[in-house]
């Protein structure tokens, strides 16, 4: 009677049709467990889950004979491996680099970074053809390339292509340049911080908005014309500022 969970060397055609709906529903409650990503933002190691849970609970849909207890059982130990790591890389930002690689830049101020292409083994075909994908044919519009950490390569096209067409009204506007990072996760991350003017240029910066400390900061960046951009650590910190 149980043929379809313990396996049979004969099983029937209905024991096949049970187990691909045990897996299917499995498989769906374990995606929620974990949590929604978007389908272009998968890292490697959100690819290496897949390959795992699908060999794990495909073999018994394959093979009548295999027991479907055992391998539903790694399954959920590998999701919860997988869950655990996805955590501590959010609690942890020093650890997150262990999980996920560092953005690369390829094109730097308009300079094609051989070395790095090189080290990431990126051909001059494949940028160009995510250059072209970008709607960024002419590589004199191009700013920044930077490859990110799901393989994906993103473009900052230089100020007087924007989208706005500044060159069309007769400005030059500045470069903003690659924006960087300076805060994250309520963290100082120092080494963008000295390059921009050290602790004391932050803390003004930060006060002048209408915060106390990093702490209160989830995110906060800065472009080359000195533009800034923060996200606040609570929800309740931006609609109080936007009711200000």
């Amino acid at each position: 009677m149980f043929d379809f969970w313990q396996g049979a060397q004969d099983l029937p055609v209905y024991g096949f049709l049970i187990r691909a709906t045990i897996v299917y529903v499995y498989v769906f409650l374990l995606l929620k467990v974990l949590g929604q990503r978007s389908m272009n933002a998968i890292n490697p190691i959100d690819f290496l889950f897949g390959v795992i849970i699908g060999d794990v609970v495909g073999e018994p849909l394959a093979d009548g004979e295999a027991p479907l207890g055992g391998p539903l059982a790694a399954a959920t130990l590998i999701g919860g491996i997988h869950l655990f790591l996805s955590y501590i890389a959010l609690m942890m930002p020093r650890f997150r680099r262990v999980i996920e690689d560092e953005p690369i830049i390829l094109i730097e101020k308009g300079k094609i970074n051989h070395k790095e292409m090189k080290k990431c083994k990126v051909t001059v075909e494949s940028l160009l053809m995510d250059l072209r994908i970008n709607s960024a044919i002419d590589l004199t519009e191009v700013d920044y390339a930077i490859l990110e950490s799901n393989g994906q390569i993103s473009v900052i096209k230089k100020s007087r292509f924007d989208s706005a067409t500044p060159s069309d009204l007769g400005q030059s506007p500045q470069a903003k340049g690659y924006p960087s990072v300076v805060i994250q996760d309520g963290q100082i991350i120092h080494a963008n911080v000295k390059d921009l003017g050290g602790l004391e240029w932050l803390k003004v910066e930060i006060k002048k908005r209408g915060y106390n400390s990093p702490e209160e900061i989830f995110l906060m960046t800065v472009d080359q014309t000195g533009a800034v951009f923060i996200s606040p650590m609570k929800i309740r910190d931006i609609e109080k500022r936007s009711a200000n």
